[in-house]
């Protein structure tokens, strides 16, 4: 083989391992293998329909643990259509610069005093103050409780009978129409606000698309069985993209 040929054949392989390292963002520990994340201070993501946890993450170069941890994302690590996730840690502060060590023989320089970090803010008990007024979005028995903190239990089971009537607890768009998140069924999102969303799980048909925008009590499903055992709405409420306890914000009956 001419020595031509075998310079063409280098400068390909050159050229295919540096696109494969262009390829992602992602930086790893040489040691560990884990990703190294970048955060980025004051940036965030808007999750569009079909993304996961790991794709935001990876593409952004910042490992699914810590995305997870910054958002206050519990296992199964489930995010929405319209949910907003911040890219860096919650203190918001960038790491301050490392002093360089002191040479042999002379005196230690004048270090500035650092600020001391503000402790994290306790998390209030008392639920955040909803804009506007919220409906039951079925009729039927109060089944399954909210739980903070238990991932299974991020809403309320309301059961009743198959093909029973499923309404918008409040005006808004849809953002979500679909079976594709894992333990919901036939799932529908809406979003009231930048802050406000609503989740409605487990119907037998979704009679909205995304992008429509619905009434408070409008119709917007039929109550079924898709990922239960039972007939019966799964019902969440999130502020910020959390879930909150419904029964602080739903009326007494």
């Amino acid at each position: 083989m001419s020595r031509r040929v075998w310079v063409r054949i280098a400068i390909a392989l050159l050229t295919a391992v540096v696109l494969a390292g262009c390829s992602s963002t992602v930086v790893r520990d040489k040691r560990s293998g884990r990703v190294v994340s970048t955060p980025k201070y004051g940036a965030t993501a808007v999750v569009n329909r079909g993304e996961t946890l790991y794709r935001i993450a990876t593409n952004n170069g910042i490992s699914p643990l810590d995305l997870a941890t910054w958002n206050n994302i519990p296992p199964p690590y489930t995010i929405y259509p319209g949910q907003r996730l911040r890219l860096y840690p919650g203190s918001g502060r960038r790491p301050t610069a490392s002093v360089p060590p002191r040479r042999p023989g002379t005196s230690a320089p004048s270090r500035p005093p650092t600020p001391s970090t503000p402790a994290p803010a306790p998390v209030s008990a008392t639920p955040a103050t909803s804009p506007f007024a919220w409906r039951w979005p079925t009729d039927g028995q109060l089944v399954g409780s909210y739980v903070t903190g238990d991932p299974t239990k991020q809403g309320v089971d309301i059961a009743g009978n198959s093909g029973q009537p499923v309404r918008a607890a409040g005006d808004g768009v849809v953002v979500y129409s679909g079976s594709g998140l894992v333990g919901y069924g036939e799932l529908i999102i809406v979003k009231h606000n930048e802050e406000w969303l609503s989740a409605y799980g487990h119907n037998r048909a979704r009679l909205v698309n995304e992008g429509q925008i619905v009434k408070a009590g409008q119709q917007i499903a039929e109550m079924g069985r898709s990922g239960a055992t039972r007939d019966m709405l799964h019902f969440e409420i999130r502020y910020n993209g959390r879930p909150v306890d419904p029964m602080q914000y739903l009326p007494r009956r």
